[in-house]
């Protein structure tokens, strides 16, 4: 994934977000702005770069001291960027330093 393609795309607003996104957004108390902070300055931690219809990944950026995770996927063609899910990573799924899988 293209990051200045993926940062021009969120500061510009060409930004579709999911349904889904947003329902398990709003359950998990996370705000829009939020996961665009994460997505222009995060950590690009996997990619996935097979994902249809459009190549994704996965970001870690910290929020309020809370590591925070969003999965965003990137049209490069139309500069559009879709917004998959935004959640706070466990150390149940995740190593203590949120980027390793267990």
């Amino acid at each position: 994934m293209n990051r200045d393609s993926l940062r021009n795309a969120v500061a510009t607003g060409a930004i579709e977000w999911q349904r889904h996104s947003l329902e398990r957004m709003m359950e998990r108390g996370i705000s829009r702005d939020s996961v665009k902070r994460i997505l222009l300055d995060g950590e690009l931690i996997e990619s996935y770069a097979d994902d249809k219809p459009f190549p994704s990944a996965l970001f870690l950026g910290l929020l309020e001291e809370k590591p925070l995770h969003v999965v965003a996927a990137l049209d490069e063609e139309s500069g559009m960027c879709f917004i998959i899910t935004a959640y706070y990573p466990d150390e149940e799924h995740f190593g203590p330093d949120f980027r390793t899988r267990r």
